[in-house]
């Protein structure tokens, strides 16, 4: 086989309208390396742009008398039994020729395409739910599932081969939510259909490749992810990765890469396979080394403690707090669909190491890069042997000389009818496969004795039977828990893809409010909002930005605003929330036409401004510190977490005994301080508003809906306890 001269690595996108004029994250990337030498990386905002890069290459490069192996990061093929059921044909080009021929991609015009439709059209051709699934709008595409939940691989396998033997991270099958690999295989095979018909260029490993002058591959970059990751600086890490991997492909002896694209399964010919699969340690050793050409960065983001930022996403609209047409009063339910509804992250995304990772957000899902247990091994002290070797009846048998123990393994192979002696944890030796407690068994000179009746396997922990390598271990939007990092360090991560912290604002408003312990005139108050809010800000995982108090001036709220929207994600501001003559929040949003004031119906509460400012969302809770705590709670709080990146959680509450009478009224949704009491919950002595004791003296709330109730000691009642607002 001719060596190659060139080695070219892509990094597709599925995106649906072009990536930003400035080199970024999560757009196509070339990389190219030729004799073991690399070029600075390539940015194509389209995929037209990219293609018809790559129809140039291929021309200069056969030109030159060069022999080009130009690979991309996407699957070939589908799961056996794919094709069939698409074509007819167990021709992988048969479903090259069917997906060109139905995708649209208007990505440099309209900024649209139809994978979805297409995917949709796909399923028909299998019974149930899927193969594919993962869409951006649950209620669009009927016939194609918005999560994998209820689909059944049974008849296609979800991953393919080659997936399962590098430890890909995902199916071709998925269109959505990060990695969406399925939507790339779409976009991308039209391009490649188009590329190999072009003169002298085989698909690897469906054609015959060894004196073509180009070979079309797929590779996976995360075979390299070790040496990709010890990149310094602020570098776009996809830019990062198709170099080195790139350089890698360069660097390996001609024999060792004719190794890799001959020694191929049989499922190869129909599913395709990925280039170096299961030759991870090779390629990333090749992949390291100070580089010779620059990488790009990313450019105005922050460079933290040797961590990539990307870009922030885009803000939010001016009008997505505007409630609908003829909405005056909104419920609490409603208000906070809506905010669900139209809110979404707004931060962007940082590596961290796992010593760091606790209490943050996960940006991407994350996978295993080992199994846990990684090999099979002994649950217990005892002795091991194979259970076949065993008779019938009691057991004698003789002991091999040594012992296996954990991170101390037994270097030779335990004879069948022979026993070893074994600790809890070791790594099972060849040829055992089952353990015998040593309580269980009578120790002699040389040899054990121990009832039958053991059953094959016993004692005994399989590899992977916790998490499999390659398994998603924790999906994005999950708020890291101490047991998650136990989960990630045991199947081999050392950092984590994590949202950057939300930057919270807090300010507060109004003449009467003066320093806590300053000097205070007649008719001034402490702030007390302002300590609290932050406290709560850190409390949910947020950075609080300290704002400080700010007078009844509308030109000195209006620098606040600018301040906040310049060094934060969100404001919270308290007091000048309603209408009045003094409302100076409420009345600077509407003069800049992004307020919404939500009437909300809550006790204590009621007026919620919230609104844009310079791009940055702004909450307005009420002056009263015991309805600012409230509105935080049941509004702010779900709403910063989903512009954080996590989830959007409501707090769990508890059906409990009333410690206490009361007769409601109906028409708003109540909260009562309350705590938890010999096995009810009593609530505080007074109702009032501006009973701010009861804020410290509550160790929950007791939330009563919009009904009216006559409430007596002994009915149930809901509690939600403090803790349940902060996710523990």
């Amino acid at each position: 086989m001719r060596s190659f001269d060139t080695v070219a690595v892509v990094d597709w996108s599925a995106r649906v309208g072009p990536s930003s004029p400035r080199p970024s994250q999560d757009a196509i990337w070339l990389g190219v390396a030729r004799q073991g030498t690399p070029s600075e990386p390539r940015y194509f905002r389209t995929r037209k742009d990219a293609e018809d890069h790559f129809v140039s290459m291929i021309e200069e490069e056969a030109a030159a008398g060069r022999r080009l192996l130009l690979t991309f990061d996407f699957p070939f093929g589908y799961p056996r039994g794919f094709a069939k059921a698409l074509t007819g044909s167990d021709d992988p080009f048969a479903v090259w020729d069917w997906i060109a021929k139905e995708i649209e991609d208007k990505q440099d015009t309209e900024r649209s395409n139809n994978r979805f439709e297409v995917a949709e059209e796909m399923n028909r051709k299998f019974r149930g739910l899927g193969p594919f699934w993962g869409k951006p709008d649950p209620d669009g595409w009927p016939g194609l599932p918005y999560r994998k939940a209820g689909i059944s691989y049974d008849a296609i396998p979800e991953k393919r081969k080659c997936d399962e033997v590098a430890g890909t991270s995902s199916s071709c099958f998925q269109l959505f939510y990060n990695p969406t690999v399925g939507s790339q295989v779409l976009m991308g095979l039209p391009t490649l259909n188009r590329l190999r018909a072009l003169p002298g260029v085989s698909v690897w490993p469906f054609q015959k490749h060894d004196s073509a002058d180009v070979v079309l591959a797929e590779i996976w970059p995360g075979l390299i992810e070790a040496a990709v990751q010890e990149e310094a600086g602020d570098a776009i890490r996809d830019a990062v990765q198709v170099t080195r991997l790139a350089l890698a492909l360069s660097r390996l002896e001609p024999d060792k890469l004719k190794s890799m694209l001959s020694n191929l399964p049989n499922e190869a010919r129909e599913e395709a396979w990925i280039l170096g699969a299961g030759e991870a340690e090779v390629l990333t050793e090749q992949a390291r080394g100070e580089l010779s050409v620059p990488i790009p960065s990313r450019g105005r983001n922050s460079h933290v403690a040797g961590v990539l930022i990307p870009l922030k996403p885009p803000p939010l609209r001016d009008d997505c707090f505007a409630l609908p047409a003829g909405v005056d009063w909104t419920p609490v339910d409603a208000a906070l669909g809506l905010l669900r509804e139209r809110l979404r992250c707004v931060v962007g995304q940082e590596r961290v190491p796992l010593a760091q990772a606790g209490g943050r957000v996960l940006a991407a899902p994350v996978t295993a890069r080992r199994a846990n247990p990684p090999e099979a091994n002994t649950a217990v002290d005892g002795y091991g042997f194979a259970h076949a070797g065993l008779g019938a009846g009691d057991q004698v048998l003789p002991l091999v000389d040594g012992r296996a123990a954990a991170g101390v393994p037994f270097a030779g192979v335990v004879p069948k009818g022979h026993a070893l002696r074994v600790l809890t944890g070791a790594a099972l030796p060849e040829g055992v496969d089952t353990v015998i407690l040593q309580e269980d068994v009578t120790l002699g000179e040389g040899r054990i004795a121990f009832r039958g009746g053991l059953k094959q396997g016993a004692n005994t922990r399989r590899a992977g039977e916790d998490v499999a390598a390659g398994a998603v271990v924790l999906e994005q939007g999950r708020v890291l828990t101490p047991a998650d990092l136990a989960l990630c360090a045991a199947v081999g991560l050392a950092d984590l893809p994590v949202q950057a912290r939300l930057r919270v604002a807090v300010i507060s408003t109004g003449d009467e409010l003066v320093e806590p312990g300053a000097a205070a005139r007649a008719g001034q108050i402490y702030d007390a909002n302002r300590p609290m809010l932050a406290a709560l800000v850190r409390q949910m995982g947020h950075e609080p930005v300290d704002l400080g108090r700010v007078a009844d001036d509308r030109t000195a709220l209006r620098a606040a605003l600018d301040r906040g929207a310049a060094e934060a994600d969100a404001i919270l501001t308290s007091g000048g929330a309603s209408s009045g003559d003094e409302d100076h929040v409420s009345a600077l949003l509407n003069e800049v036409g992004a307020m919404a004031e939500w009437r909300i119906a809550i006790k204590p509460g009621r007026p919620l401004a919230l609104g844009i400012w310079r791009g940055v969302p702004v909450f307005g809770l009420p002056g009263n510190p015991v309805a600012a705590l409230v509105c935080t709670l049941i509004f702010a709080r779900p709403a910063m977490a989903v512009l954080s990146g996590a989830d959007w959680s409501g707090p769990q509450g508890f059906d409990v005994p009333a410690g206490f009478a009361k007769s409601k009224k109906p028409g708003r949704r109540e909260y009562l301080r309350a705590r938890m009491r010999d096995g009810c919950a009593e609530v505080f002595k007074s109702e009032g508003s501006g009973r701010i004791s009861g804020l410290s003296w509550a160790e929950g709330l007791v939330e009563l809906s919009e009904g009216a109730a006559e409430i007596r000691p002994g009915d149930p009642v809901r509690y939600i306890p403090f803790g349940s607002f902060r996710g523990e």
